[in-house]
């Protein structure tokens, strides 16, 4: 099912996007992450070079949101599941109906637990993990945030911690840093550079001694990472195989966080270029973990 473009330089293979909806999604938290993955070129200003291809995929044919909006899904969880393997990213929204799923326990729990399952048995891909919103009220309940950093909704960061603290009771006690930030990135990909200064996403360090918003530069860079047995390796030593892991606040912050996915797997270029198309104007958020892979 991947898509590939050809280049000048070769072929670049187009980044494979899976979105995991829920009855009662947000709406926006669809669609913001969508519209941004969308105007995403690998050459910027050429729509032959298309960066993203997303896939729907919802435990019904048509899937409908807070806001009542209907959404047709592309396949079925089952379909997921069978499939999950071809995608480089998995996109977890938020919305009222997360109170549902976590009641009923039921998808995209299971997804989203398979795909961590996924890159820990196999570290040699690199594959994103991403929630808008509340959606990672869905990723504390799997337990898969124990031992990470992570934000949520501002309204709705209680409940988090307490999701957060049970699933650790569950699991092994490693508790999970809820932080009040725009989003967070853990088991970031990014390449320093020879002038460290002219990195656009190595910023100026925060109080508690994190950086801020760090990502890799460079068109198609992250296939060229898992070529490397040094970035295979480095990365299995990692939390969840390396797993890059990204939880977002409101709407406007799933925009942000889906700037610095584009800003991460395509480059920092293309990432500003979207934001200008969309007048919008790209809010950092922080990065607590991060390899040079």
């Amino acid at each position: 099912m991947s898509a590939v473009e050809e280049t000048a330089g070769g072929s670049i293979e187009v980044i494979q996007v899976l979105f995991a909806l829920h009855p009662g999604f947000g709406a926006q938290e669809l669609c913001g992450p969508l519209e941004v993955l969308s105007k995403a070129y690998h050459k910027i200003h050429d729509p032959n070079t298309k960066a993203f291809e997303c896939t729907f995929a919802a435990a019904s044919q048509g899937v409908t949101s807070s806001s009542g909006l209907t959404v047709k899904a592309d396949i079925d969880i089952k379909t997921a599941h069978e499939d999950l393997g071809e995608y480089d990213v998995l996109i977890i929204p938020g919305g009222s109906g997360v109170d549902d799923v976590l009641k009923n326990n039921s998808e995209p729990l299971e997804l989203i637990k398979a795909f961590a399952k996924l890159q820990i048995s196999d570290p040699s891909k690199e594959r994103t993990l991403m929630s808008i919103g509340t959606g990672s009220l869905l990723l504390a309940q799997t337990g898969i945030l124990q031992g990470l950093a992570a934000t949520t909704h501002p309204d709705y960061y209680t409940k988090m911690e307490i999701i957060c603290k049970d699933a650790a009771r569950r699991g092994d006690l490693e508790q999970t840093d809820v932080m009040e930030e725009n989003y967070v990135v853990n088991n970031a990909r990014f390449e320093l550079g020879d002038k460290l200064e002219e990195n656009p996403f190595v910023l100026s360090k925060r109080p508690d001694g994190r950086r801020k918003s760090i990502a890799r530069k460079g068109s198609n860079a992250w296939k060229e990472s898992v070529k490397r047995h040094e970035s295979n390796a480095r990365r299995a030593s990692l939390r969840l195989g390396g797993l890059r892991l990204i939880t977002s606040g409101g709407i406007t912050s799933g925009l942000d966080a889906s700037l610095y996915l584009v800003a991460a797997m395509v480059s920092h270029e293309s990432a500003q270029e979207v934001a200008r198309v969309m007048q919008y104007t790209w809010n950092k958020g922080v990065t607590v973990e991060g390899i040079d892979v």
